[in-house]
């Protein structure tokens, strides 16, 4: 799939996500605004693992500090929109290039721990440096819709709209990019990094591009978060994040990043769904909460059962099997000759 071919079906996706943002209600909106954050991050989560080969547990780090940088830039600078976003990716972007040098010799369940240990201990800071950066209490956020839409435009529809046109600009420009040298360079190392040194390509540099891209996505992730969030906190980016991430990636599937959407959505509407299932039934507060950690492990175990690669794997597998037959019987259909012409030679 082209450049424009890539471009018209995110431009489609927004006709959609526009016509349904209209009629839906806020807490849909803001939901739509929560996938869409999602979405960049696990798209990001699957070009580091997808495509590279590298495994992160430490992704929510990335989105604190992109979340965190949007915070500060608007409270003390009273930073725009436009600008909080890019700025933000490159502070994280910046952040995963240190991480990635430092961690460009580890491998597998090395690299995991210390990604891990990454989340855990960069949430922590915001204790260490309350002054600046709020505490436990966190930093507010205060982005307001343009006032040409007007005092009485609903603002969590406005968010939607962000938060879902950057999300398709991320994955169309990370689509080229997995179908540009760098890509194919990535997949090469992923598949056989001996054949890959063999082949000339700079192995190490790669894995810390691949880092910079993935964080630099996480950072803007956790902008998005921040400005439709209204607020940062350390309790917003635990380890529990950073799974949540790694496991929406594996459900939707690492092998394209159309799995990151379906990862997001059942991030985000699994929980709401199972939550309200258990207060309908009159489950306690405190078992109701911890049901969608449990949701999330039965419908991991359900899709890995069904389909080892993702959903969009299981999609691309049904896809192949349901397509020659559909060709095959279009292609008798064709040959058929009409009913007009066995009624003349009947009759003749």
């Amino acid at each position: 799939m082209t450049l424009t071919r890539h471009a018209g079906a995110a431009l489609a996706a927004a006709v959609v996500i526009w016509a349904l943002s209209a009629v839906l209600g806020p807490f849909r909106d803001y939901q739509i605004a929560d996938i869409a954050v999602y979405v960049v991050a696990i798209a990001g989560l699957t070009v580091l693992i997808g495509l590279s080969g590298q495994i992160s547990l430490g992704h929510g780090a990335f989105m604190a500090v992109g979340a965190y940088a949007t915070a500060l830039l608007q409270t003390h600078l009273n930073w725009p929109l436009w600008a909080l976003f890019p700025v933000s990716a490159l502070i994280a972007a910046v952040t995963g290039a240190a991480v990635g040098v430092a961690a460009a010799r580890l491998r597998g369940p090395y690299l995991a721990g210390a990604t891990l240990m990454l989340a855990v201990a960069i949430p922590s800071l915001a204790n260490q440096f309350a002054s600046v950066l709020g505490g436990d209490q966190g930093l507010g956020v205060t982005v307001s819709a343009p006032a040409w839409l007007g005092a009485t435009f609903p603002p969590t529809r406005w968010l939607a709209w962000v938060n879902s046109l950057v999300a398709l600009i991320v994955l169309v420009l990370l689509a080229n990019l997995a179908r540009s040298r760098v890509g194919r360079s990535w997949r090469a190392v992923r598949d056989d990094e001996a054949a890959a040194v063999l082949a000339g390509l700079n192995v190490a540099r790669l894995r810390v591009l691949a880092f910079v891209v993935s964080a630099a996505c996480a950072g803007l992730a956790g902008s998005m978060l921040a400005v439709y969030a209204s607020q940062v906190s350390p309790g917003s980016f635990s380890v529990t994040l950073s799974i949540a991430l790694l496991t929406g990636a594996v459900i939707g599937g690492l092998g394209s990043l159309a799995g990151a959407i379906w990862g997001s959505l059942v991030i985000v509407l699994v929980p709401t769904y199972v939550q309200d299932v258990a207060t309908s039934h009159g489950l306690a507060s405190a078992v109701a909460a911890n049901i969608p950690v449990a949701a999330y492990g039965v419908v991991l175990v359900a899709v890995m059962l069904t389909f080892p690669d993702g959903i969009q794997g299981g999609l691309r597998r049904l896809g192949r099997l349901v397509t020659p037959a559909l060709t095959t019987r279009l292609n008798s259909l064709r040959r058929r000759p009409p009913a007009s012409e066995h009624q003349e030679e009947g009759t003749i």
